[in-house]
């Protein structure tokens, strides 16, 4: 609860600010979520290059918020270098399976999670908005699905995936979403209708849920259950940012391609 109280109005007060500091507080949580995912390739089996990783994963959210006009370069160049690097190990084995996990590693946390910068540095001049936005939307998704799943939950949605996650719950969690999209029109995102905020919850608490269940996929293929335990009784930061990584993507290139 003490990491609640003090996190909240701090990502709120740096989000307003943005500039360089929301650009650092983005590169924290990538650089802890991208730890917490090759964790998870480790406890696997698998050896990603984690320093290179953490490297281009830096220069992707970097490159992002200095508006350069070369990603496709950084991008090539990234998976250049990740392939070259398992030249000068010791030994071939699981080659392809370190590159693999290093390059998805990079895109999954490093590319996703930098359209939290682009979404805040868009050019419409309520950017810190829009990211409100969207927290306020999987916020809303996570808690009223948590609530209906404890009260009505009886069908598992998919349990070899997640066993505690239901029906009732994702119904709910879409429903949370929605309301929530409507609510954020009709207070402090009026640029956009209130029918259209509802869709975008909808469709943010839709992907959101399902990024969740990526996330989740992937530690029940680990053996592990939590991504790590940095946040005490919430689990690591993959386990916070986990649909964001997706929500957040939709909402830039809706806001991008439909508004600008």
């Amino acid at each position: 609860m003490a990491a609640i109280l003090v996190g909240v109005p701090c990502v709120y007060i740096i989000t307003e600010r943005g500039g360089v500091f929301f650009l650092l507080l983005v590169d924290l949580m990538i650089l802890l979520g991208l730890s917490e995912f090759f964790q998870l390739m480790e406890a696997k089996g698998n050896r990603p290059s984690r320093l290179l990783g953490y490297a281009a994963a830096l220069a992707v959210s970097l490159h992002v918020y200095l508006d350069g006009p070369a990603l496709t370069l950084v991008l090539t160049v990234i998976l250049v270098l990740i392939m070259i690097r398992e030249i000068f190990r010791r030994d071939a084995d699981k080659a392809l399976a370190n590159i693999a996990v290093t390059v998805l590693g990079v895109m999954y946390v490093g590319w996703l999670g930098s359209h939290l910068v682009m979404l805040r540095e868009l050019d419409v001049g309520y950017g810190s908005r829009i990211v409100f936005f969207g927290l306020l939307i999987i916020w809303a998704c996570d808690t009223v699905a948590y609530i209906v799943g404890i009260l009505f939950g009886r069908k598992k949605l998919v349990p070899h995936i997640s066993p505690n996650k239901t029906w009732a719950g994702a119904v709910g969690g879409l429903a949370g979403g929605t309301l929530a999209g409507w609510v954020s029109t009709l207070t402090f995102l009026p640029v956009i209708t209130p029918l259209t905020g509802a869709g975008l919850g909808l469709a943010c608490a839709v992907i959101g849920q399902l990024g969740d269940l990526v996330e989740s996929l992937l530690k029940r293929d680990a053996g592990i259950k939590d991504s790590a335990q940095i946040i005490p009784g919430h689990g690591g930061i993959l386990d916070r940012v986990d649909s964001l990584l997706f929500s957040m993507p939709l909402l830039f290139y809706w806001f991008r391609f439909m508004v600008l």
